[in-house]
């Protein structure tokens, strides 16, 4: 394996055993529960949206440890941003893990330690379910599934 992959393996590893944001969110004004029926990952996401801006976010669940990881950095990525640039986030996050690596894809900073999942669809949907929640959250929708 390469140093970077390393590296990318380590932040994964990272995130799924100590994750961040890891808490029900008693203050939440959006939430939404996801699920893969695939792999039995189930999610659920906290949202406290104030004037526009994610003033805070928690998540609780159970998964692979990409889902998990996926979840944790996505929590962080978020954190403190306008809501419409986190859906803009959303949009380019999927691009990311769908699309095949070329100079179209532009670097997501911690995030980009998912874009190897792009190689094995399966884990697609394991990345990008906290993701797919988040979008969920946003638009009041409170479930969502990967199928």
């Amino acid at each position: 394996m390469s140093d970077l992959s390393d590296l990318y393996q380590e932040v994964i590893l990272d995130h799924n055993k100590r994750p961040r944001n890891f808490r029900a969110l008693e203050a939440a004004n959006h939430a939404a529960e996801g699920f893969n029926p695939l792999c039995g990952d189930r999610l659920h996401l906290y949202l406290r949206v104030e004037d526009g801006v994610i003033a805070d976010v928690g998540f609780q669940g159970s998964g692979c440890a990409i889902s998990k990881a996926s979840a944790s950095l996505m929590t962080d990525s978020i954190k403190g941003r306008p809501v419409e640039e986190v859906r803009a986030l959303f949009q380019r996050f999927h691009t990311m893990v769908t699309t095949p690596p070329d100079k179209s894809v532009e670097d997501m900073g911690k995030l980009s330690v998912l874009a190897g999942v792009r190689e094995f669809p399966v884990r697609v949907k394991c990345a990008s379910l906290a993701w797919h929640t988040l979008k969920a959250a946003l638009d009041r929708e409170p479930i969502v599934s990967t199928e």
